[in-house]
């Protein structure tokens, strides 16, 4: 009977666990975070397998299957070796090598067992991230000064675990009924181009269920209208709805963007943005002062108390600090319309902040890092932390009374609801 390598059966774990998922759209949401958490283990175990595996094989100078034939000496069984990631303790099988000239010893089997902490950098996002092969290369060679494995092994472990991923980026939409929609960017440098930065435009949303879900990555050079445009279209294409709510920033690019696509939308004018262009115009120290009047408008239980509040501190200031009232008055329907959502999401829907804190990790990682030698690598790290980021994310409260509020708004937007399409079906079968 054939022996099958270790890798080999983890390929096909890998296989099993897509097969469970396969063409079940109304997957429950724990269950899809367990399959997520599932594919991302086995993919790391199979990183470091088949770097085993395939040092042994360019030492030996064969291939598993192939016959003895060259006096390098014999694989001779496994031996069992835990390796701390940030998924968990991941046991993988080091092949054992008998009857040899010289005697063999592992570099890769060294770099796991002595080298825990930098997993986190490497392992789970040479599988995430999709790196170059120069940059696996690299990383290792500066880890274990030594080059621990060939640029073709590293080739076909990174080009093959890639392609797997790669399906998780391009995931239908259409599963979900997305009601608030955010949309943000962060900038990288890369070393090929000069440290120019390059912009990476994120967006995810939040569902009728209350789940905040990671939507879609974009790389756009200038962050532009036409960049976000395509963002977007990309959203529809993939089968998005259109949401009840749009939060961003006040780059005009976005704003159009967002109006050209989602016209019918609320959008919502990002306040922690604001209030940080807000306080750049006024003395430093009236601002704290100053800061409380204008979250009164934010706070505001009723969209009519936060308009006359805005309208009260404008001529209030208008004649002191003139340069605040013209920025608070600029894009004020946007800033107001976080009031006519439901009260218990104002909070969650009001800011961009979910993903911030997530891009603070990221830039941790990027320091370390040190810079990308490609898009594609930098595409990837932010892609790599936010996806491992949205399995940290809470729900927001989404009962019988934030329903109805939401039914009622896109009834109001002339929005249609995927929730009622789903009724009608159902009483029509």
């Amino acid at each position: 009977m054939r022996k099958i390598p270790p890798s080999e059966k983890i390929r096909k774990r890998i296989w099993e666990i897509r097969e469970r998922a396969k063409g079940r759209r109304e997957i429950e949401w724990e269950e899809r975070r367990k399959v997520l958490d599932e594919l991302m283990k086995e993919g790391a175990r199979l990183i470091m397998q088949e770097m085993l595996e395939e040092e042994v094989e360019e030492f030996l100078e064969r291939g598993y299957y192939e016959r003895k034939g060259n006096g390098k000496g014999y694989r001779n069984g496994y031996e069992s070796l835990k390796v701390k990631t940030p998924l968990g303790k991941i046991e993988v099988a080091t092949p054992q090598v008998r009857d040899t000239e010289e005697k063999f010893e592992s570099k890769v089997r060294k770099f796991l067992k002595e080298n825990s902490d930098v997993l986190e950098g490497l392992a789970v996002e040479m599988y995430a991230r999709g790196m170059s092969t120069r940059d696996i290369e690299e990383a290792l060679e500066e880890i274990t000064e030594d080059r621990v494995l060939s640029r073709s092994t590293v080739s076909r472990i990174s080009e093959r675990l890639w392609e797997e991923f790669k399906e998780f980026q391009e995931e239908d939409l259409s599963k979900y009924e997305i009601v608030y929609l955010f949309l943000d960017a962060v900038y990288e440098s890369l070393r090929k181009r000069f440290r120019i930065k390059e912009g990476v435009l994120v967006a995810w949303g939040i569902d009728i269920e209350g789940r905040k879900i990671l939507l879609g990555i974009w790389l756009g050079n200038k962050e532009s209208y036409q960049d976000w445009l395509e963002a977007l279209r990309d959203l529809i294409k993939r089968g998005m709805n259109v949401p009840v709510a749009v939060t961003s920033d006040g780059a005009p690019g976005l704003i159009k963007a967002i109006e050209t696509v989602f016209p019918k939308s609320l959008r919502i004018r990002c306040w922690r943005h604001k209030l940080e262009n807000l306080s750049h115009k006024v003395p430093e120290e009236v601002w704290p002062q100053i800061r409380e009047e204008v979250k009164s408008i934010r706070d505001a239980v009723f969209y009519e108390e936060g308009e006359k509040r805005l309208k009260e501190i404008a001529e209030k200031y208008k004649d002191i600090y003139p340069s605040l009232v013209k920025s608070l008055l600029e894009d004020h329907v946007a800033l107001l319309n976080v009031l006519k959502l439901p009260l218990r999401h104002r909070k969650a829907v009001r800011t961009t902040n979910l993903v911030e804190r997530s891009f603070e990790e990221e830039r941790r990682r990027t320091k370390v890092i040190g810079g990308f030698l490609t898009e594609k690598s930098a595409l990837k790290v932010v892609f790599t932390t936010l996806i491992k980021a949205e399995r940290r994310w809470r729900r927001i409260p989404m009962g019988e009374r934030e329903i109805a509020q939401i039914k009622a708004l896109q009834k109001a937007l002339g929005i249609e609801s995927k929730r009622e399409e789903k009724e009608m079906e159902v009483v029509n079968a």
